[in-house]
């Protein structure tokens, strides 16, 4: 059967249950005696083994699978969770990580079957590689059994009948399993008598086992007939059939082993999934997946909604009919809540990004031989779905700066009088219509001078312009091939971070900030618009032209007589609103347009750009209105002034202004 259209289900389950294992790992390392994350980690390294069996992932599966046996010993208390063991467990998880990359790029696992880490987890119960080889051979050595099973085949031996066992591998394409099994039951037992099944019967019936189960029979028939008889049936890969004496075999418990076997493994995974099923059935029953096209397409249509809503709202003026009034007022408060709707469905918090730092940031630790600690908030803090997934790669740029050039050397920390481990904070909370980012340190801070001077070195600074502020010399941060780092590592001195940092946050609407002090931190700010769909904007004129600017970019909006604005040093235009100066500019001069400015008094709207404050002299206010951004494609892309366009009531285009580009 094709398995490829449960791909898609099978990749978003894995990447949860890898989230999850390396979440619950990093607890564990803290907790190592915590034996309810034991048995979490364990419920989802049994599900990914199950689900990679199902899809027939054979190399993920076995790799999970000696992942289980550790676990399943930690479990049992027959093994204690250290730190060697804990480095071996997030290896495993990153080659699983790996096999899951491979399958999404290629929809196959690959044939790196990382045997070298199966024999790490196996040496951690003590089973060297060479047993991995011939474990198959041990197996018949000595068989374990109940004591009613052994008086069977005692019996059956002084009764001149042969006892054989199987171990059968179904196809893991099967999707009916119980089945499949039934029918070899059936079959065998024209040709003999079934006297034992690991996993039992019951489970078996119930699906409760992976791909392959094992079956003792008493038969005066030939081992090679009943085989022959069992490969009869469709879907079966392998039976491998022994002899069974009864020197052989061994009263179960008898010998207790530090590797469980891998039927009280399938029971005991049972039991726990079982439970997590009951835990998770509420929560589970009232979600949903959702592809994200799909809200895509529900976007645009309440966006084309709001865009003939605005339409007949013209019309309506021109009738000046109270009900007609009415009808289009109730139209408006449908829509809107239509749409408010919509964008709840499409807000995602960002622990979806955030939850894959803790396990990086421990890596970069040992990496630095550096200590610090990640102390995350605001993880339930919401935001559109499309910024979330553009997120990671900004984030993951500024931690990794954070770690490398911000925090110090554990004995330097010392001897400057702060903790020896550091301190590195991520917090995200909403204000207003945006939604904050911060990513803090408290480690040296950044060195102005040494950026000068890089700067002087790169000629991107004349020594005659040393007069810059704090702020502009920090700017030169996020230039390109920009660094301070004297030497190329890994991790940076390339240059090439912060300025990926600006572009993508650019892109997606926002703004980035830094706060700094030497010798105490450095903190980046960034501001994102909580959706790139539908907006609030201010409609205003310059000439004949309309233009929109985003309501949560404005500050206010006031008018200004002509002789309260003043000229400062080269030329610059500004006006003092309440003891705090703001540089003035024209929107004419900006959009290239001429403009009559022998006016007594200007309209003047106050845009922010975190903390800093720009007004924008326009010809006239048209009004507030939701508007729909629509993007400029790829010709226009290099436009930086506009971050897009929108199509207005009367089917004119205006373009919607980039706050960030008006103010710079």
């Amino acid at each position: 059967m094709d398995m490829s259209q449960y791909l898609g289900m099978f990749i978003e389950e894995a990447k949860d249950h890898i989230q999850s294992l390396n979440d619950n790992m990093l607890k564990l390392e803290e907790n190592p005696e915590d034996l309810q994350l034991i048995n979490e980690i364990f419920r989802s390294a049994h599900t990914l083994k199950g689900m990679a069996g199902t899809m027939g992932y054979v190399n993920m599966q076995k790799l999970t699978h000696a992942m289980e046996n550790v676990l399943a010993a930690a479990r049992d208390g027959k093994l204690r969770i250290n730190s060697n063991i804990m480095d071996v467990l997030f290896k495993t998880v990153d080659a699983l990580e790996e096999y899951l990359d491979v399958i999404v790029a290629t929809g196959t696992e690959g044939s790196e079957q990382n045997l070298q880490l199966v024999n790490s987890l196996n040496g951690i119960l003590g089973r060297p590689q060479e047993e991995m080889v011939v474990s198959a051979k041990k197996a018949t050595a000595q068989l374990e059994y109940d004591e009613f099973v052994i008086r069977a085949i005692e019996r059956a031996y002084s009764q001149g009948f042969n006892v054989y066992k199987f171990d059968i591998e179904l196809d893991p394409n099967c999707l009916l399993k119980s089945a499949r099994a039934y029918l070899v039951f059936k079959a065998v037992e024209e040709l003999g008598e079934i006297i034992n099944s690991k996993p039992p019967v019951q489970d078996i019936e119930d699906e409760k086992f992976d791909f392959g189960f094992s079956i003792t029979i008493v038969s005066k028939e030939p081992l090679e007939k009943i085989r022959e008889r069992i490969l009869s049936i469709s879907e079966i890969r392998e039976a491998k059939g022994i002899e069974v004496k009864v020197g052989d075999v061994k009263v179960e418990g008898t010998q207790q082993e530090v590797g469980r076997t891998e039927e009280v493994q399938s029971t005991e995974a049972v039991k726990v999934v079982r439970e997590q099923k009951q835990e998770g059935l509420q929560r589970t029953s009232k979600t949903v997946r959702v592809d994200i096209e799909r809200l895509d397409v529900l976007m645009n249509l309440v966006s084309e909604l709001i865009i003939i809503k605005s339409r007949i709202e013209g019309f309506a003026k021109k009738y000046n009919d109270r009900q007609y009034e009415e009808s289009i007022e109730y139209l408006e408060r449908i829509t809107t809540s239509l749409h408010d709707a919509v964008m709840k469905v499409r807000m995602v918090p960002v622990e979806r990004v955030f939850s894959r730092f803790p396990r990086m940031m421990r890596d970069l630790a040992r990496e630095l031989g550096k200590e610090f600690e990640l102390v995350m908030s605001g993880e339930d803090t919401e935001v559109d779905r499309t910024i979330v997934d553009e997120l990671g790669d900004p984030l993951i740029h500024l931690l990794r700066n954070a770690a490398d050039h911000g925090i110090e050397e554990p004995e330097e920390r010392v001897k400057n009088g702060k903790p020896r481990s550091g301190l590195i904070k991520l917090s995200a909370y909403h204000d207003g219509n945006n939604v904050v980012i911060e990513v803090e340190d408290d480690g040296k801070g950044i060195d102005i001078e040494k950026v000068k001077k890089k700067a002087i070195e790169k000629g991107l600074l004349k020594e005659d312009q040393l007069d810059l502020s704090e702020q502009e010399i920090i700017d030169f941060l996020f230039l390109p091939s920009f660094s301070t780092k004297d030497k190329v590592t890994n991790l940076s001195g390339r240059g090439v971070g912060l300025d990926v940092v600006k572009t993508k946050i650019e892109q997606l609407g926002g703004m980035i900030e830094v706060k700094t002090e030497k010798g105490k931190g450095t903190k980046f700010v960034i501001r994102l618009p909580l959706t790139l769909a539908i907006i609030q904007a201010l409609l205003v004129t310059v000439k004949d032209e309309i233009y929109a600017i985003p309501i949560a970019s404005i500050k206010e909006i006031i008018d200004v007589a002509r002789d309260d604005i003043k000229v400062v040093q080269k030329g610059k235009e500004i006006i003092m609103l309440r003891n705090q100066v703001i540089p003035i500019k024209y929107l004419h001069k900006i959009v290239g347009l001429e403009a009559d400015l022998d006016k007594k008094k200007y309209t003047v709207v106050i845009v922010k750009r975190g903390e800093k404050l720009t007004g924008i002299v326009v010809d006239k206010l048209l009004g507030q209105q939701d508007i729909v951004i629509k993007s400029l494609g790829k010709y226009l892309e290099g436009i930086r002034l506009v971050s897009g366009a929108t199509i207005l009531g009367d089917g004119s285009v205006a373009m919607i202004l980039d706050p960030n580009m008006l103010s710079v």
